[in-house]
């Protein structure tokens, strides 16, 4: 293996790393519409944690489905 293949190989598992941080991070925030907990009335804490069981099964359903192809 040459060092350009071995440069190309880390680059591609650290963006990937980093895209699905971003992604982990936009959906959070997307969920608690950008307010920390101590903020948020006990309904809009209520949406924000359907959001996030939301997002863990969409995750969950993304990961099923990278097994198929």
């Amino acid at each position: 293996m040459d060092v350009n293949r071995l440069i190309n190989m880390f680059m591609g598992i650290f963006m990937k790393k980093i895209v699905n941080l971003a992604v982990n991070k936009g959906v959070e925030y997307a969920a608690s519409h950008g307010k920390p907990d101590a903020e948020m009335t006990d309904a809009e804490r209520a949406q924000a944690q359907i959001g996030r069981d939301m997002a863990g099964r969409t995750k969950q359903i993304r990961n099923a489905t990278r097994r198929f192809f």
